[in-house]
């Protein structure tokens, strides 16, 4: 069943009105429409000389630590700046009407838990959670937002406070696998959900894709909203073409009577 966002199905409100168990796993469409840049994006400034997948690997690490510390400090800075949207906010409202719900998602920025929801998975890690490169100690990060330059600079990471190597992103980089905990708790709530929302994300970076094939192989009812149509158009019970933020809201609106905002 393919919908605009206008048209939320009747059988979807009754859906979510019943739903027990409800999965919301998100990509960087959601976090897009708050103004930040995704993979696909054109670089600007210093990064556009380089290719943003090249510079989110370990042996980019490696070989140019301060150009790739320097990059994920420049993304810090954007999602610090960056403010929840009304899809983030429909999402979190969402938790206060159904017994149970998580957030699974695969953007590194905080904006769902700024926003309010109270379970978050990161699948990919965290902007926010840097760590050891050698020993994998946590580190703090200075509080506030990171004066970098529009146009982006090269910086030395810090050194580690209990070994004394370079800090990496908390990020989870190609060729790395996802954080076990994550994961799991991730893969559970998907084989045990009723609902599973899949917004803004392709459907095409595995493993985190297997999620709403889990789910519907459980025999969940699986909804898909993205503006564009993806690999889970044929597979999704309701596909909802639109923004996040117009359809979120007006979904959380036609069940409960809410929109978040």
């Amino acid at each position: 069943m393919t919908s605009t966002y206008q048209d939320i199905p009747p059988t979807l409100v009754e859906t979510l009105r019943g739903a027990q168990r409800v999965v919301v796993f998100t990509g960087a469409g959601v976090s897009a429409e708050s103004g930040i840049a995704t993979f696909r994006d054109a670089l600007t400034g210093l990064w556009s000389r380089f290719d943003a997948q090249a510079l989110a690997t370990p042996e980019a690490f490696r070989a140019h630590p301060d150009v790739v510390w320097g990059w994920y400090e420049w993304r810090r800075a954007q999602a610090l700046r960056a403010e929840p949207n009304a899809a983030h906010r429909a999402i979190a409202a969402l938790a206060r009407h159904v017994p149970e719900l998580i957030v699974v998602t695969q953007n590194v920025d905080d904006l769902h838990e700024r926003a309010g929801s109270p379970q978050v998975a990161h699948l990919h890690g965290s902007l926010h959670a840097p760590r050891c490169s050698s020993c994998g100690t946590p580190q703090a990060l200075s509080g506030g937002v990171p004066e970098e330059p529009h146009e982006g600079r090269r910086l030395a990471p810090p050194a580690c406070t209990h070994c004394g190597a370079p800090v990496r992103p908390g990020v989870v980089w190609f060729g790395e696998s996802l954080p076990a905990d994550a994961w799991s708790d991730a893969l559970r709530a998907a084989e045990q959900c009723d609902l599973l929302f899949s917004i803004g994300t392709s459907a095409l970076v595995y493993p985190a894709a297997e999620l709403p094939q889990r789910a519907l192989a459980a025999g969940a009812t699986v909804v898909q909203v993205n503006p564009t149509v993806t690999p889970l158009d044929r597979q999704a019970h309701c596909n909802l073409h639109g923004a996040a933020a117009d359809v979120m809201p007006r979904l959380l609106a036609a069940a409960f009577g809410a929109t978040g905002r």
